[in-house]
């Protein structure tokens, strides 16, 4: 999945979960975290994975709900000694909705060795391809992802960020 369409899903997610538990939109903070968290299993795996091999795939250590589970709890301790379990939730949220809207492709198109990463390393991984260069997988875009599944949840996305009051963006004063 393309990480406009991750961070589409997850934003998505959080903006659900955020009125049916707080009773209200997302705020900034909480925007910005879901937006990083979106990323964030990518920005471990791949580099580790690709560019300095310590990791078997671009799906391993920060794809598992493992890894996820251990890194959750953890910041959830955290956040709520500090007062801040919702940005722990939030951040959440962004990581396990990147995790398993990666699964959607595999487990669609019934190769479900595909989805072994979510238990790593207690499953084993599928052979995956780790030579990519940075911008490797921009040579491969699939135009039915633009206007598929990916296309729907932007637009959905976006809208629903629009209705949200546009969360993330800061506000100019329209006194002088």
């Amino acid at each position: 999945m393309w990480p406009a369409a991750h961070l589409a899903a997850a934003y998505l997610a959080w903006s659900v979960l955020s009125r049916v538990r707080y009773r209200r939109p997302p705020n900034t903070p909480e925007v910005w975290i879901v937006a990083f968290a979106s990323q964030f299993p990518d920005l471990v795996d791949k580099p580790l994975a690709w560019w300095v091999p310590v990791l078997p795939a671009g799906r391993s250590l920060a794809h598992s709900l493992i890894t996820a589970t251990v890194l959750i709890s953890a910041l959830a301790v955290v956040a709520r000694r500090i007062n801040r379990l919702p940005y722990a939730i939030a951040f959440g949220t962004g990581y396990v909705t990147h995790v398993l809207t990666d699964a959607i492709n595999p487990l669609s198109e019934r190769r479900y060795a595909y989805v072994n990463y979510l238990g790593w390393p207690l499953l084993p991984l599928p052979p995956y391809d780790t030579n990519r260069a940075l911008f490797g997988d921009f040579g491969s875009v699939d135009v039915a992802d633009l206007f598929g599944f990916e296309g729907a949840i932007l637009v959905a996305m976006v809208l629903l960020w629009l209705a949200d009051g546009t969360p993330g963006i800061p506000r100019r004063s329209l006194q002088r």
